[in-house]
């Protein structure tokens, strides 16, 4: 019977340290996914800022008359409008 117990606490411990590597090895798969969320979002953001610096220059271009420049123009002066009138408050 003795035998048998610690044979079986053998076989937990083994078990125990089993799952540990486990979770030591998700958890290293888990930081390494979110360092790669967090390029992901930094690289979504320097190209969303491209786009709008290429639609900017599409703008400002001669013969830029299009719907879409003339509205990023509109879009650009009322948010300069709300920072003068934030600076003046």
């Amino acid at each position: 019977m003795l035998s048998s117990i610690k044979t079986d606490i053998g076989k937990l411990l083994s078990m125990y340290e089993t799952e540990k590597k486990r979770a030591d090895s998700l958890a290293l798969e888990l930081e390494e996914s979110r360092r790669a969320v967090l390029n992901c979002k930094e690289q979504i953001t320097e190209l969303n800022l491209e786009i709008d610096n290429l639609k900017l220059q599409s703008a400002f271009a001669p013969g830029g008359n299009s719907a879409e420049a003339r509205e990023t123009l509109d879009k650009l002066i009322k948010e300069i409008d709300r920072c003068i009138k934030l600076l003046e408050n």
